[in-house]
């Protein structure tokens, strides 16, 4: 991963990032209370593509590269948008608010995994094995041994979120492999363009034709995890990968679950246990890890 130094510019952008998305798993769950999760999915790929396109509109931005990538982008938008977002839209039926950012933490570990087997200048060092086993046993910590025994609809909620999170590692892959040479924001758009069109009649079928006779809360809640925590956060997330590399973007990950974990506890009373907080500990140290900097700092200097 490349390391290059945070300005304090680059600083303020990840940390407003992290609050951003910190803030998305709050405003789903709200509109889950009135919307289902197919329809919530449906909202944020449409709203936020409308909200990207007329960006790169405004901004004149070439589209003749987005013609030739149509299938990469429609791939894109089933392993960024389609999976992940269904997967965890449904299983925060089940779990709080804060727990599923937790585990969104593990697309990290994942994305190593698979960067690993795919790319050859992303070989599985020892320092990045130890981060993932750190990781991974951080997940399994939080999802707690009684899981394991008595599997019910939690469980089951749990392992989506958790499936989602490799969907998105899989995701990275594809857009290194096929979508380097677009422009950023025509990528983004692109690809909730595909993600909208497949899920219009997946959720028409599923949930019906969706209803916009809704309370004002829901709408609320739906443009901020459509237009601000959607095409808003991934254009300041290219801006961050720009400025700073992907070595240092990837701590955003570790500022999302605190502001979730917050939110939830604050506006929905929700409460996590011991274990799921020193789970989140560990994955967090994992991460750490995985990122290499304050490991290189207790290196000893050559005089």
């Amino acid at each position: 991963m490349t390391q290059q130094s945070l300005s304090p510019r680059a600083w303020t952008e990840l940390l407003l990032l992290g609050l951003i998305w910190g803030g998305s798993f709050l405003s789903i769950r709200i509109a889950l209370d009135e919307i289902g999760p197919l329809t919530s999915v449906l909202f944020r790929c449409g709203i936020g593509m409308a909200v990207l396109w007329a960006y790169v509109l405004l901004r004149r931005l070439p589209l003749s590269g987005a013609r030739q990538h149509w299938r990469a982008l429609l791939v894109m938008g089933v392993l960024n948008n389609v999976i992940p977002f269904t997967l965890m839209a449904w299983g925060q039926l089940y779990i709080p608010t804060g727990l599923t950012s937790i585990f969104n933490a593990a697309t990290a570990i994942f994305g190593v995994l698979v960067a690993a087997a795919v790319f050859a200048d992303e070989r599985l060092t020892p320092r990045k094995a130890l981060g993932v086993a750190l990781g991974f046993a951080g997940v399994a910590l939080a999802i707690g041994l009684d899981a394991l025994h008595s599997f019910d609809i939690t469980s089951l909620a749990q392992l989506a979120v958790l499936a989602g999170t490799v969907s998105y590692a899989f995701a990275g892959a594809w857009a290194r492999l096929h979508l380097r040479t677009l422009p950023a924001p025509v990528a983004a758009a692109g690809m909730l363009t595909g993600s909208t069109l497949l899920m219009a009649p997946f959720t028409l079928w599923a949930e019906g034709l969706p209803t916009f006779t809704l309370q004002t809360d829901t709408w609320l809640a739906i443009l901020y995890y459509a237009a601000i925590a959607t095409a808003l956060a991934y254009l300041l997330y290219y801006r961050v990968l720009a400025m700073a590399g992907s070595g240092n973007l990837m701590l955003v990950t570790l500022l999302i679950p605190p502001v979730a974990i917050t939110l939830g506890a604050l506006v929905r009373d929700e409460a996590l246990s011991p274990n799921v907080l020193a789970g989140f500990a560990l994955l967090a140290l994992g991460l750490v890890v995985l990122d290499g900097r304050i490991l290189r700092a207790f290196r000893p200097r050559p005089v």
